[in-house]
């Protein structure tokens, strides 16, 4: 019996074994498959040469800037193509956030608000005079953050979905499409009146020259923004941290990259996030 035990364990070993290397062998086949259908299929996409002469479009005084030489990599296994696909559709996507956010910033800190109540528990805004920014975040109700982080959880899916982007008659942007395009909403069973992007179709009518300079605007003015809103929590977080800004940001004691506060304790883990962040983070708060 010891001996048959033996020999069952040293089978389920050895069939473990083999198991893991099929399991891995089948990964990089589907890597390489992967690699070969794009680049078999004839797509158009970027190259570095592409990005490096397109920068100078965008800035001729700094021109190509890549310090961590990131436009070089294969990010997860793709070609070098695909990465750059994918950096370009995230710097458009980030600048995009950063515009809204940067204005939405100078609006809440200086307390402009809808005319109309916020919610059915808050008949009036008297619970966020004189709140920073961030801190405005905080104090809005659970189920209005939930509702928020939800919509922009479906934005990105709906944006990264083969399906929606081929019926549209593009592809992903790392499979030759075009970074920074949002799909329609044409194929929601339920009608949607506008679009998320160009809703008003003012774009329709430019030729591809107008455009692509309308983008390179566009991908600029993304990128100052994203400073000036770093430059904005910066300040919140460590006053003086931006001489400029001293004295017209308010002080911020919350945490930044954490979406909810001790406002949303009723939510599952969320007490167990802030009790972390507290620990390991004592220092002013800084996340």
């Amino acid at each position: 019996d010891e001996s048959r035990r033996g020999n069952t364990m040293k089978n389920a070993v050895a069939v473990l074994a083999l198991a893991v290397e099929a399991s891995a062998l089948m990964r990089t086949q589907f890597r390489s498959q992967v690699r070969r259908a794009v680049r078999d299929q004839h797509i158009v996409m970027e190259s570095l040469g592409d990005l490096k002469a397109l920068a100078k479009t965008q800035n001729p005084v700094l021109g190509y800037f890549d310090p961590l030489q990131l436009a070089e990599k294969e990010f997860w296994d793709q070609s070098n193509e695909a990465t750059i696909g994918f950096l370009r559709h995230a710097e458009m996507k980030h600048g995009r956030v950063a515009m809204a956010g940067f204005v939405g910033y100078i609006v809440h800190e200086n307390g402009i608000h809808w005319p109309w109540k916020l919610s059915n528990s808050l008949p009036d805004y008297s619970s966020f005079e004189g709140l920073s920014a961030p801190a405005v975040w905080d104090a809005i109700p659970t189920n209005a953050k939930l509702q928020i982080i939800l919509i922009i959880g479906f934005f990105e899916f709906w944006s990264e979905s083969s399906y929606v982007l081929e019926n549209d008659g593009t592809k992903h942007y790392m499979r030759g499409g075009k970074p920074g395009y949002f799909p329609t909403f044409k194929e929601i069973p339920h009608p949607v009146p506008l679009n998320l992007f160009d809703p008003f179709g003012f774009t329709s009518k430019l030729t591809e020259e107008q455009k692509a300079k309308k983008l390179n605007i566009e991908i600029n003015n993304g990128r100052l923004a994203m400073l000036g809103l770093f430059s904005f929590l910066a300040e919140s977080k460590v006053t003086g941290a931006v001489p400029a800004l001293k004295g017209l940001v308010k002080h911020y004691d919350g945490y930044i990259m954490g979406p909810f506060s001790a406002n949303d304790v009723n939510l599952a883990f969320v007490s167990d996030m802030l009790n972390f962040a507290e620990s390991s983070l004592p220092v002013a708060g800084i996340p």
